[in-house]
């Protein structure tokens, strides 16, 4: 059955007749790495477990609410960002980081990081996952840094500059891979690096 977003439930025959069967393939219990493509409603649900996230951390630790307004841009970066790249790299865990203008409060606490859970979904499992049980799908590592910009920077630029300057060894680990942009809605797909 399918939820409508007014809340109502379509029974399966009205599904079908409305087109609304599902055609996923059956989630794969546990591997290493997950080789299906990445699609833009994943890069959507990752932009999602990334603002969740954001609001749930303002909430605990609202010193950082200075942050909120500052957002440059969300960015699926590392292993996963590659797999999106090249389609061969594979998924093991998921990376999104969130870039911010920094402010004059203090530069967003570059160890303070979380994890959430992507959900049942066609990648499956990392079978190798620390927190598997916690888990019913891919683990995401949600992660903050603060760049030296002003609010309002075009977010592919100051992505771009980050990642060429390699000031911090974040930044430089950053670059050995992939960064493509989940936030700006209107960015979402770019690819910044490489």
């Amino acid at each position: 059955m399918s939820c409508l977003s007014s809340g109502r439930t379509l029974t399966s025959s009205a599904e079908e007749l409305l087109g609304l069967t599902s055609t996923a393939e059956p989630m794969p219990a546990t591997s290493k790495r997950s080789y299906k493509p990445i699609a833009d409603s994943d890069l959507a649900r990752l932009a999602e477990i990334a603002a969740q996230d954001r609001a749930a951390r303002f909430a605990r630790r609202p010193r950082w609410r200075v942050y909120a307004d500052r957002i440059l841009s969300v960015a699926l970066c590392q292993g996963a960002a590659l797999h999106y790249v090249d389609a061969k790299n594979g998924v093991k865990d998921i990376d999104v980081w969130t870039f911010y203008a920094e402010h004059s409060e203090g530069t967003f606490p570059y160890r303070w990081t979380t994890w959430a859970d992507f959900g049942e979904s066609r990648f499956g499992r990392w079978s190798e996952d620390p927190h598997a049980d916690a888990l019913k799908g891919r683990r995401v590592d949600l992660i903050g840094r603060s760049l030296n910009e002003p609010p309002g920077a075009d977010p592919v630029a100051a992505l771009t500059r980050y990642l060429t300057e390699g000031k911090t060894e974040s930044a430089r680990r950053l670059a050995e891979k992939a960064v493509v942009i989940i936030d700006p809605r209107a960015l979402r797909g770019t690819i910044v690096w490489p």
